[in-house]
């Protein structure tokens, strides 16, 4: 196995078979031990948050599979707390898409003179570049486009099969008493040229409240899986 590249809550290796495997850590991004899904840079580590990321991840992607949404994921192994997945090529240098249901995070500190924060957001779909450097920049469908990171049928594509995963994992989580306020998902194209959703589905990528207050990963994980 060659290790390929070290993430902030994830490792990557290139397995024989020509597969890559993810290998889950217990960092989380954020800010002065506070956790962002948001964030940039790695702001704690908790013990068992590499291993709840994979459980509620695998949860996920199981689920999607058998919804027929076409995703990187092969198998995991809660053992070595790694999942293999197929090698995809990310648009550009990586572009993240936001699903927001709430103004919150991000959202509400760009535009607080327009909206309340928790105001009601449609499924409100962003992307941004993946780009620590520049604070992952806001990027909109004609500059994508122009600067030759997508098409405009791929743009598409993300955006409708971001809201129908989206409605899947917030149906999912409402069924355990969670409200999803926000998630982010990465997607790539296989050696084919066909979409698939990669990275993770983790609670380290969403915004969970239950009963109004924003709830940890860990008690996402716990409520969802245990």
């Amino acid at each position: 196995m060659e290790l390929v590249y070290k993430g902030k809550t994830k490792d990557v290796y290139r397995l024989p078979d020509g597969n890559f495997q993810l290998r889950f850590k217990d960092d989380v991004t954020g800010a002065n031990g506070v956790f962002d899904p948001g964030a940039n840079q790695v702001g704690a580590s908790i013990a068992g948050n590499g291993l709840n990321c994979l459980r509620l991840t695998t949860f996920f992607f199981e689920r999607l599979a058998e919804a027929g949404i076409a995703t990187h994921y092969i198998s995991s192994n809660l053992k070595d707390v790694s999942m293999n997945v197929l090698p995809c090529q990310p648009f550009g240098k990586g572009v993240e898409v936001a699903l927001r249901y709430k103004a919150v995070g991000s959202f509400y500190r760009r535009y607080a003179d327009y909206c309340y924060e928790g105001q009601d957001l449609p499924g409100l779909v962003e992307m941004t570049f993946k780009d620590d450097l520049r604070n992952d920049p806001l990027v909109v469908k004609d500059a994508l486009i122009m600067l030759g990171v997508m098409s405009t049928d791929e743009y598409d594509l993300l955006k409708t099969t971001t809201l129908r995963i989206g409605k899947l994992i917030a149906e999912a989580l409402a069924a355990k008493g969670l409200q999803l306020y926000d998630i982010k998902f990465e997607y790539g194209k296989d050696a084919d040229g066909r979409v698939l959703l990669m990275d993770e589905i983790s609670a380290g990528n969403m915004r969970c409240y239950k009963d109004g207050k924003v709830q940890s990963p860990e008690q996402i994980v716990h409520l969802m899986l245990d």
